[in-house]
């Protein structure tokens, strides 16, 4: 099913997406959308930049009405962008934002009635609910139609219907299926200007739920473009690693229209990031996959680990290691120290923990790997070395012949990126490494580079690791990239709680601007700190509210204090 996904066209203004077309990027603005200056000049940032769709929140008519404003400021300073509008809960908003942008934003989960606790719905309910959604969407679809503008539905993880859930549970096929329900009334009413996206905090869910949305489509022969994105990934470096291993996999598999980075950042700084996740990409575009006629030595839909023996601290259920060179002056950080240290002189692994040493199997061709199977080999950790390797075939011909000798070696994936600078790099090596932690193959990641020191690789490759949650070694943050229904300093406000966390190893925090998506967004996090109001802050253990209406200035004490007083909190 990888490989061979061709979306149709649908324009957006003059912007077509999808078919040969390039992966095109967006942004969202994060400023009030009745702050005219404002959101103009944030706009024409980003559009400057490199953003080729604006995305502006409409929470209510007045910002629905303001768009017109917005939109006709930026045309008189020469700016002709196509402007999304952003929805949620309201969907005459929608209907007045129809008026005058070229594409809506709607979420499926968002777009129904209110969660209100229900244990179960009849067929009978199930349909109802069905209907009623028919009834809110045909008047939008009505103005789209009329007016040439073009839908998002966009199902994200942490918004499902209280009827998807109780039916398919917060899962990637809830998603899906959420999608489906409203590409079939979109069908019916004879609309297909349709571009979707299945979107989560979670990388491995957010692959997972967009390789399922393709199979679903082509077993019903849809192929509508498809919108990529990591939500609330954070900000800096992990919110860059985390974006990119979500990211970079599925525009591998041939899967991805249109993408944003969601930084928690002023949106100007997400365009670069962006622009070099769908570079590799867009050479690629309207030419032949070489994925098509390969055997998956995963199940793309499904995670579950190669299987593999045991070496020391390497293979079988334990979580991938971090390899790096062993110079004569190496230093490391004591957070995160490397695993391995291989000693270029005498050609061995040293472990970092103990006097553990192995001399490993180095594979760099399909023809290396098969002369070493065929001399009844031992039970060393296989390097796979990937810098001379530019097919995502090679690579999987190598796993699939591992798995045909039924030889389950760790295996080690190894790459330099030279010359490189580390803000470039780091985004190339989770996009090239994180596909295989993402689907379960790799056991330990090894990575060199001329710019970088040897202290930042291991905090890179750790960060790898944790972004494609295959091994947690630090404090984790969802945190949302702020819209203009944000009512606080949601970038400053990360740092604090950021400054007062970061040593709460494998704790998950998760930092909201509003209650429109936070609560679901953060569904798997311990912590979660919402805003709920000018000044005022919810606070949340799991998805259970604990304080509400606590004044901005006090809320990230009170965090600290929840976190102690559930036995959370370390010195």
């Amino acid at each position: 099913m990888i490989g061979n996904y061709k979306s149709k066209i649908v324009h957006v203004g003059e912007v077509a997406i999808g078919g040969d077309n390039p992966v095109r990027v967006q942004s969202m603005t994060s400023t009030n959308t009745l702050d005219t200056e404002a959101t103009v000049s944030q706009s024409i940032r980003m559009i400057e930049a490199g953003c080729e769709l604006v995305r502006i929140t409409a929470p209510g008519g007045k910002e629905a009405e303001h768009l017109k404003v917005i939109k006709d400021e930026l045309a008189k300073k020469g700016y002709h962008v196509p402007i999304i509008a952003d929805i949620h809960y309201k969907p005459q908003a929608a209907e007045i934002a129809a008026n005058y942008v070229e594409k809506v934003r709607i979420n499926p989960g968002n777009y129904t009635d209110r969660k209100k606790g229900r244990m179960q719905f009849s067929d009978e309910d199930y349909q109802a609910e069905l209907d009623n959604i028919r009834d809110k969407l045909k008047p939008l679809i009505d103005k789209c139609k009329q007016n040439k503008v073009a839908m998002r539905i966009g199902s994200n993880h942490g918004s499902l219907s209280e009827r998807i859930l109780l039916k398919y549970g917060d899962t990637p096929e809830g998603m899906v299926e959420s999608a489906m329900e409203f590409i079939q009334m979109c069908e019916e009413l004879d609309f297909k200007d349709i571009i979707l996206s299945m979107k989560a905090s979670n990388v491995r869910v957010m692959v997972q739920a967009n390789r399922l949305l393709v199979k679903r489509m082509k077993e019903e022969n849809m192929n509508y473009p498809i919108h990529l994105g990591v939500t609330e990934a954070g900000d800096a470096e992990d919110g860059r690693l985390k974006s990119a291993a979500g990211i970079a996999p599925l525009l591998e598999d041939g899967i991805g229209d249109t993408v944003r980075v969601s930084l928690t950042e002023d949106p100007e700084f997400e365009i670069p990031v962006a622009l070099k996740l769908v570079k590799k990409a867009n050479l690629r575009r309207g030419k032949t996959s070489d994925l098509e006629d390969i055997a998956l030595p995963f199940n793309p839909l499904n995670y579950q680990r190669r299987a593999t023996h045991k070496i020391d601290r390497m293979g079988e259920e334990q979580p991938p290691v971090v390899v790096l060179n062993k110079t004569d002056d190496i230093t490391f950080n004591d957070n995160y120290p490397p695993d391995y240290l291989f000693n270029l002189k005498t050609g061995l692994l040293e472990s970092t923990a103990d006097n553990f040493k192995i001399q490993p199997v180095f594979i760099d061709s399909p023809i290396s790997l098969k002369k070493y199977l065929a001399m009844d080999p031992g039970h060393e950790p296989l390097i796979l070395n990937l810098e001379k390797v530019s097919l995502l075939n090679t690579i999987y011909s190598w796993f699939n012949m591992l798995k045909e000798a039924n030889h389950q070696a760790p295996v080690i994936l190894k790459k330099g990126f030279g010359y490189n600078e580390t803000d470039d790099m780091l985004i190339k090596a989770s996009a090239d490494l994180g596909y295989f932690l993402i689907d379960g193959l790799a056991d330990g990641i090894w990575l060199s580079s001329k710019m970088t020191t040897d202290q930042k690789l291991a905090e890179i490759s750790f960060g790898i690791l944790q972004a494609t949650r295959s091994r947690i070694s630090k404090t984790e943050y969802i945190a949302c990239p702020s819209c203009g229904r944000t009512l606080f300093n949601i970038q400053s406000t990360l740092q604090d709680i950021k400054k007062k966390t970061n040593h709460l190893k494998g704790l998950r925090i998760g930092v909201m601007g509003c209650c429109v998506n936070g609560p679901g967004e953060m569904a798997d996090a311990d912590y979660g700190y919402v805003g709920a109001g000018r000044g005022k802050i919810t606070l949340y253990k799991g998805k259970k509210i604990m304080k509400i209406g606590i004044p901005e200035d006090k809320a990230v004490e009170a965090l600290v204090d929840l976190i102690r007083d559930n036995g959370d909190w370390k010195e």
